[in-house]
């Protein structure tokens, strides 16, 4: 098997997982509890579904930094200085996926102090939620939007070395741009909405199972 092909295949099976375990992450263990209207509740009694989604968490940053290892000599061939910015931005993200795991362990501690004190300083804890909820938003939303460098540069690089079709490369370009403008917008409170966000999805679906069926063009 070629051996671009064949790294091509096992970058779209870790794709793969990154994408799946993100939506598990964000959208079953992490949202309804976190996002919801009483976290302070809540957190404790779902204590080991949000313990596991930070191990989750950081599976996806360790899964992010292989495959910029792997694209490494790759990407190199065609653009070092985008191989290089492509390693060192998805370390970032995985660095940003652990302070927003911080965030999360702190939301669920307090949760843990409220459940056993709660009822004697209540109205200490009602702030408290308030300022760990805030906490944990910023610190998510960051998260997100660092995500969008190391997207970026993937698809201007496949886009560039045309490693995969251009038109899927040029829609990552565009998703991964909606993407960090909606993120922008929505930290400095003008939010356009979350609809933005569905590209991004649709590309990062279906770019594992080009690699899982192409594997990466060779010249």
């Amino acid at each position: 098997m070629n051996s671009n092909k064949k790294k091509g295949r096992i970058i779209g099976v870790l794709f793969l997982l990154n994408f799946i375990t993100g939506i598990v992450v964000f959208q079953f263990l992490q949202g309804p509890v976190l996002f919801g209207d009483h976290f302070l509740t809540e957190a404790t009694s779902n204590a080991n579904q949000l313990i596991a989604s930070t191990l989750l968490g950081v599976l996806m940053g360790v899964n992010a930094i292989v495959i910029a290892i792997i694209l490494f000599p790759v990407f190199k061939k065609h653009n070092s200085n985008l191989a290089v910015a492509y390693v060192a931005f998805c370390i970032l993200y995985f660095i940003a996926i652990c302070i927003d795991n911080v965030s999360v362990l702190s939301m669920l501690e307090l949760s843990q102090e409220y459940v056993k004190n709660g009822s004697t300083n209540a109205a200490t804890y009602e702030i408290l939620e308030t300022l760990f909820y805030k906490k944990h938003w910023w610190t998510h939303y960051f998260s997100l939007l660092i995500s969008s460098f190391p997207v970026l540069i993937l698809y201007y690089t496949f886009f560039t070395s045309k490693l995969i079709p251009r038109i899927l490369s040029g829609f990552g370009i565009f998703a991964a741009t909606l993407l960090f403008v909606e993120i922008f917008l929505s930290l400095i409170g003008h939010s356009i909405g979350m609809n933005m966000m569905i590209p991004i999805g649709l590309v990062q679906i279906t770019l594992p199972f080009w690699l899982l069926f192409k594997g990466l063009k060779t010249k």
